[in-house]
């Protein structure tokens, strides 16, 4: 099985932690080289966000279970790339 390299997740967290410690958090854990993590979407208990991983062999269970640790969970994979390099998607029709 190729190596997870990339993850785009679509996450509910509470307002704490912040969204500055999940990054921090989730980007300590081993084969993760970096994280990126978007609001998209604030209620008055919670926050929608999108997380972005890039790593060199990306543990999910160890992702989602740190994201469940901090009191936020994975709604759903948005995106994953896996292999010895990350493939770009391609244009098609329905994009246009």
């Amino acid at each position: 099985m190729g190596n997870l390299r990339l993850v785009v997740l679509d996450v509910l967290k509470p307002h704490n932690p912040s969204i500055l410690e999940l990054s921090s958090t989730i980007s300590d854990l081993k084969g993760i080289d970096g994280v990126d993590i978007s609001v998209y979407e604030i209620d008055s208990k919670v926050e929608n966000v999108k997380v972005t991983i890039l790593g060199e062999n990306i543990d999910y269970i160890k992702v989602r279970a740190t994201i469940e640790d901090l009191g936020a969970s994975v709604h759903s994979i948005d995106k994953v790339s896996s292999g010895r390099q990350i493939v770009e998607e391609a244009q098609t029709h329905q994009d246009a």
